[in-house]
């Protein structure tokens, strides 16, 4: 655990959220869904603080298959903080999009910084390296099984 006591942070962008959901035929997207199953494990068992935020509300509510949808707003309602977008929140985004990230991802990891989360979680490889490379936000970017792996002992 980091800091006194206290659980870590954990932003799960949509594409981790999702991961569950996604055909598991790919054995990368396995062990990617399990892994995300046992951090929203972790998560349930308060062991992780689960961010939520307007951008991933925005998704969840914009997607137009229904267990995804519910799927998604059932981890959410286990978060601990929500992040609005707020002028700061926006600001920052605009600023990461200065450097190549996209609209949504900018939103997500300017989420993560605003809700101090220590670790930011995301599927997506291109997002993943241009964020890795930039060192963008305080928060460790990690895939879900890289986090499992770096947080094994301390979970």
């Amino acid at each position: 655990m980091v800091g006194c006591g206290a659980a870590m942070k954990i932003y799960l962008d949509t594409g981790s959220l999702q991961r569950p959901l996604d055909s598991k035929v790919q054995i990368r997207v396995a062990l990617e869904s399990e892994a995300v199953v046992m951090i929203i494990e972790l998560c349930e068992s308060q062991k992780l603080e689960l961010i939520s935020s307007e951008p991933l509300r925005f998704e969840q509510t914009k997607n137009t298959d229904p267990a995804r949808r519910e799927f998604m707003q059932q981890t959410l309602s286990m978060a601990t903080e929500f992040v609005e977008s707020t002028e700061a929140v926006k600001q920052r985004a605009l600023m990461f999009m200065g450097y190549g990230v996209q609209l949504l991802d900018a939103l997500h990891l300017s989420s993560a910084v605003e809700g101090k989360a220590d670790y930011f979680c995301t599927t997506d490889d291109r997002f993943y390296k241009r964020a890795k490379e930039l060192g963008l936000a305080k928060a460790q970017i990690v895939t879900p099984l890289q986090f499992l792996e770096e947080t094994q002992n301390d979970t």
